[in-house]
């Protein structure tokens, strides 16, 4: 069988593989979002509304929480080159600024005549509370200089 993983940046992920990234959440980071998509839902930016909300202060957006996801495939596992075809995510607890949160994936399946894989993703909390879990499918461009 041919295989699909030549010329990208990493080897071909092995089941079980793990990778992940943290970063602290910030009002910076929800002030860049806004810029980049005009989300100025007032639950990210009044924070005495907020507060007055289930949610207790202001929270990030859901797409500040996954990008760390990005980074960690892009960066990480499966690695430079990669990006998704597919996410499947749940939003169970929203996380708030100031907030660091651990970004997690694991390798279910990795293709051999193609560079896709398919991974577990998680976001927890510092208290180790899951705030997304899901899938996601990826895959992974050839983009190794040859020799």
């Amino acid at each position: 069988m041919e295989n699909g993983w030549s010329g990208t940046a990493n080897a071909k992920p092995q089941r079980g593989q793990r990778a992940s990234r943290k970063r602290t959440t910030s009002m910076r980071d929800v002030e860049a979002f806004t810029e980049m998509t005009g989300d100025k839902n007032p639950i990210h930016y009044d924070g005495e509304l907020a507060s007055k909300t289930a949610l207790g202060g202001l929270v990030v957006q859901g797409g500040v929480t996954t990008g760390l996801l990005n980074a960690v495939v892009a960066e990480d596992l499966p690695g430079p080159g990669t990006v998704f075809l597919e996410t499947n995510w749940r939003f169970k607890k929203a996380v708030r600024v100031g907030e660091t949160i651990d970004a997690q994936i694991e390798v279910i399946h990795a293709r051999n005549d193609k560079p896709i894989c398919t991974l577990n993703t998680r976001i927890v909390d510092s208290m180790g509370d899951t705030c997304v879990d899901g899938t996601a499918v990826t895959f992974t461009l050839p983009i190794r200089k040859s020799s």
